[in-house]
């Protein structure tokens, strides 16, 4: 079979157009080939995920969610600055299981040279669960909450970050055998990262959008011995598998 100009050709048969591709719809139920497919026919302004199995399709996003993914997204890139062999990733697909396709408003992952839990696949999409997932929910009835955080769970990303917005709470989650155990910040209010050392985040500050606190409650974070070492201890692996910083 010959392709011309978008038509399938057989031999001494006539042209035919190509069976259009179903829409994806929220409740549909799909194994993760199926959906990519769908997916990759629809516009590009679709946003949709595949979560257990089940398509969710998201509305368009307004302000009030925009503005606090583009601080969680700032934060994440100011860490990654000052840590080699670290990446920020905001709004990207993550391949997670054959069930498990969700598109997480930021991620903060371990480079595979330095030993991460991801990998680049070769069409350009991220497989495997990163270090930290961070998304911004409207309420606690979220399904960032729920259907979310119970994929990241069982892909084993060691931390899950929700900033909600309806109660104007975040919500830390740290992997605990298996389980995500919620851990509320420090008593002087300041979340500090277990799996990437430095990473302090102070929740008031976030949630009034007071960056400038953020980011000088970060830095202290980034001047920590703790994150020294850890920064060290990346750039010697990267070192032993024969990368640069």
């Amino acid at each position: 079979m010959e392709r011309s100009g978008g038509l399938s050709v057989t031999d001494g048969a006539t042209p035919t157009q190509p069976a259009e591709l179903p829409s994806l719809a929220s409740g549909d139920r799909l194994g993760r080939s199926e959906f990519e497919r769908r997916y990759a026919a629809m516009s590009p302004a679709v946003r949709a995920e595949l979560i257990g199995g089940i398509v969710y399709v998201a509305s368009p996003t307004r302000a009030q969610h925009g503005r606090p993914h583009a601080d969680l997204v700032g934060w994440l890139v100011t860490y990654r600055a000052s840590t080699p062999g670290t990446e920020a990733l905001d709004d990207s697909t993550a391949r997670l299981s054959e069930e498990d396709e969700p598109k997480p408003d930021a991620m903060l992952r371990i480079l595979p040279r330095a030993g991460g839990a991801t990998r680049d696949d070769e069409d350009g999409y991220l497989s495997g669960p990163a270090e930290l997932v961070g998304e911004v929910a409207l309420s606690s009835a979220a399904y960032d909450l729920h259907q979310k955080l119970e994929a990241y769970q069982r892909a084993g990303c060691v931390e899950y970050v929700v900033v909600v917005l309806h109660s104007r709470e975040i919500r830390w989650f740290r992997l605990e055998e298996g389980t995500y155990v919620p851990h509320p910040p420090d008593a002087d209010g300041v979340h500090r990262s277990r799996v990437y050392p430095g990473l302090w985040l102070d929740s008031d500050a976030f949630l009034r959008g007071d960056m400038a606190r953020v980011l000088e409650v970060l830095n202290h974070g980034l001047e920590s011995s703790a994150h020294l070492e850890f920064a060290r201890a990346l750039t010697r692996r990267m070192d032993d598998r024969g990368y640069g910083a």
